[in-house]
């Protein structure tokens, strides 16, 4: 968030409490959170939700705060358990099925435009 005056970002305090619930469907609901050159996201998924193979430009690092995903990535399959991460270089093709209900925190640099303009058809 940049002030009006100056080039310079502002801080942010944010309390997830306070950021809306996007559904994306019936297993798939999202909070967004952007700053100058990264967005964060908190996903909340139930089990058996499959996020469909994709890739995309971004850098992407996800946490998972609870639960438990199966990514195939790369042609390989890894299970990312609470309090782990997996990190996804730039345009590598990956996937994800909840193992239960999840929530995963997800880092993306730069911002996920296509999220920000409502165009990510492939979790909708």
């Amino acid at each position: 968030m940049a002030d009006e005056n100056s080039n310079v970002a502002k801080p942010q305090h944010v309390r997830w409490s306070d950021i809306p619930v996007e559904t994306l469907s019936p297993k798939l609901d999202r909070q967004i959170v952007v700053g100058t050159q990264t967005m964060v996201a908190r996903i909340f998924l139930k089990k058996d939700c499959v996020v469909p193979m994709h890739s995309h430009s971004n850098e992407q690092v996800s946490l998972i705060e609870s639960g438990a995903l199966l990514f195939t990535i790369d042609g390989k399959e890894v299970t990312v358990r609470a309090g782990e991460l997996l990190c996804t270089p730039p345009n590598v093709p990956h996937m994800a099925v909840a193992l239960e209900d999840t929530v995963n925190i997800d880092f993306f640099v730069p911002p996920r435009q296509d999220w920000l303009d409502k165009t990510d058809a492939y979790l909708r």
